[in-house]
């Protein structure tokens, strides 16, 4: 798709994207959404810009992602705003800057030509960026410490707390709406003020994020054990696989994305260096080495245990009892045929993974919510932040890291 000229105010183009890092629930279930702090800044911004404007009626005044789905319409949408978006308004916080979208929509915006309407002292660049928390103490990504922004300019509140303090603390409140309608005259001059023409609608999971990964990032392997679509048995509808065993995604519809990718993006915002892999591309590290080189989290698909070769590789990593390999079983509530199969899944499950328990029952398709054995998007997504921190811990013990100590014996395969 062709890139277009640039357009007068009146023309139906969003004067800003709001580009934030969606922040997960505490638990799954009865939390208020986190994101609606997000979405009210949002709302406050828009009604300031349509008062300082003459944007008409039904005028898309900004765009904002409230949805977590992912997907083909989804990746869409969000390449369309982002190719015709008059600002780009990055949220920052530690979090943004670990997401993998967010670096996406940022390298996308940037993609398209800036032209200033007329000379002036500052370099316009068409990103207004504002403080959802203090950065003060956070090492900003090359493409963010380039930005010349005097965060001053909207208050001195604002710039040492950010703008989710100023909303949450009650004594802040005016400081928050001072902020506010700054932050919306600061969009509405970069806009009048540049000329951004429209750009392409490129394929938004297809391109690489602007943020440099830090140097020191530890690194954490994500192993997936589940099939490809050619060798699932008879039994198993292939709509929750792909081509490879990395192209699982058993949590469709909520999320029509690989959960490894899931799974990956999680680990980016929790400041660790992810890489994907299938289980036996490492299994035989794993299974054979003295210690894996790294800490590592297996996705497993209680399917896969079909396949009693492949299953018995999973069963000898479980005798072996590795602190520094946590296991996660995902499941859908709403896979119908996974329910169906219950009993014959629970079997499978212990008859792989019941070695080192002992007399420990085994979490079961029964047991909504099971640590270990998410449910939902939602529940994996807080289960694999836990199962990080558990393999990771026990790596840095056994290596003599930053928490160095006795080594934890406890069985970590599963829950």
């Amino acid at each position: 798709m062709s890139s277009g000229a640039g357009q007068g105010k009146d023309a139906p183009r969003p004067y800003f994207f709001l580009s934030y890092a969606h922040t997960p629930r505490i638990n799954s279930r009865g939390a208020a959404d986190p994101n609606l702090w997000v979405a009210k800044l949002y709302q406050d911004l828009s009604e300031a810009i349509l008062q300082i404007t003459d944007a008409p009626s039904g005028h898309p005044v900004g765009f904002m992602d409230r949805s977590m789905h992912q997907g083909q319409k989804w990746a869409e949408r969000l390449s369309r705003e982002l190719a015709t978006c008059r600002v780009f308004v990055p949220l920052y916080s530690p979090r943004y800057f670990k997401s993998e979208a967010c670096g996406r929509e940022w390298h996308l915006f940037t993609r398209r030509s800036v032209y200033q309407r007329r000379p002036t002292a500052e370099r316009m660049t068409g990103i207004v960026p504002a403080l959802w928390v203090s950065m003060e103490h956070y090492q900003l990504p090359r493409v963010a410490g380039e930005l010349q922004f005097n965060h001053d300019s909207f208050g001195a509140e604002y710039a040492a707390e950010g703008l989710y303090a100023l909303m949450k603390i009650a004594a802040f409140s005016s400081q928050y709406h001072t902020a506010v309608w700054r932050l919306a005259r600061r969009i509405v001059d970069v806009a009048e003020q540049t000329v951004i023409p429209i750009g392409q609608v490129l394929d938004f999971e297809s391109q690489p994020s602007a943020f440099d990964p830090p140097d020191n990032a530890d690194q954490v392997r994500i192993s997936v054990f589940s099939y490809q679509q050619r060798e699932l048995p008879p039994q198993r509808s292939a709509v929750w696989y792909g081509e490879q065993r990395t192209d699982w995604q058993p949590y469709r519809p909520d999320s029509s994305r690989p959960l490894a990718q899931d799974a990956a993006d999680i680990a980016r915002g929790m400041g660790f260096q992810p890489t994907v892999s299938e289980f036996e591309d490492g299994a035989d590290q794993l299974l054979t080495g003295e210690r894996p080189s790294r800490p590592c989290v297996l996705l497993v698909d209680r399917w896969a245990f079909l396949d009693g070769r492949r299953a018995e590789a999973v069963r000898r990593l479980d005798r072996r009892n590795l602190g520094s390999v946590a296991v996660i079983e995902p499941w859908n509530r709403e896979d119908q045929q996974s329910r169906e199969h219950e009993r014959m899944l629970n079997e499978l499950g212990d008859g792989v993974l019941a070695v080192s328990r002992g007399s420990r029952q085994r979490p079961s398709l029964r047991e909504e919510g099971s640590a270990g054995s998410p449910g939902s998007i939602e529940e994996f997504r807080g289960e694999m932040e836990r199962a990080v921190m558990r393999a990771c811990t026990a790596h840095e013990q056994q290596h003599g890291g930053p928490h160095d100590g006795p080594v934890d014996r406890r069985p970590s395969i599963g829950p």
